[in-house]
């Protein structure tokens, strides 16, 4: 299967397993897709591995099995696609849909990030290293994404701390961009992890 075939005609990605969230709704405009924003997220926090995260983002959590689970309450979120610890790929939105994973945000001058961005969550937190798994994954899906929506080498690929500085902290410190950078440049993509930095500065 090559990259353009890997993320069908309405929006999924052939090899992640579908969980359906009911947070997302339509793109506006003509819904063009030029970002990719990566998260963090962990269910309790620092806690991996069980069946929170997925239970948060399709609205099947439970809030009384843990008592850090009434603080969110009343969030409604869920990001395109989630990597977990062992690389397994979860989708939750079609991409061609709006996801609601970036909230009050603007990159490259441009407000309101949901409208044109992919949201990937990374199993993790700001101070534990991500897994060699999750790099993997990561690196193998951005070809993907850019096949189907090459405008997102205008964008490129940001943190959500970069999208909400102030606000948010993730994908934090513990998410090596440099690796990153290296692996998408032995793919041949080189553009949308470094057009994060070249964005970033002129935000400054």
């Amino acid at each position: 299967m090559n990259e353009r075939e890997r993320v069908d005609g309405e929006g999924w990605l052939a090899e992640a397993r579908r969980a359906p969230s009911p947070y997302c709704n339509e793109r506006p405009g003509d819904g063009r897709i030029t970002l990719v924003v990566l998260h963090g997220v962990s269910l309790p926090p620092d806690e991996f591995g069980g069946p929170w995260v997925e239970a948060f983002f399709t609205g099947t959590l439970r809030y009384s099995a843990h008592s850090w689970f009434e603080g969110i309450r009343d969030l409604r979120v869920a990001p395109h696609l989630l990597i977990r610890r062992d690389g397994e790929l979860v989708q939750f939105v079609s991409f061609l849909d709006r996801a609601w994973h970036a909230g009050r945000s603007s990159w490259m001058g441009r407000e309101e990030c949901n409208d044109y961005s992919i949201g990937i969550e990374l199993e993790g937190n700001d101070t534990s290293p991500y897994t060699d798994a999750q790099y993997l994954a990561l690196a193998d899906v951005l070809p993907a994404l850019i096949a189907a929506y090459p405008g997102i080498l205008e964008g490129g690929v940001a943190g959500h701390a970069d999208v909400a500085p102030g606000r948010k902290t993730d994908p934090g410190e513990s998410f090596d961009w440099r690796r990153l950078d290296g692996m998408l440049d032995a793919s041949g993509y080189n553009l949308p992890a470094r057009s994060r930095e070249q964005a970033r500065g002129k935000q400054a």
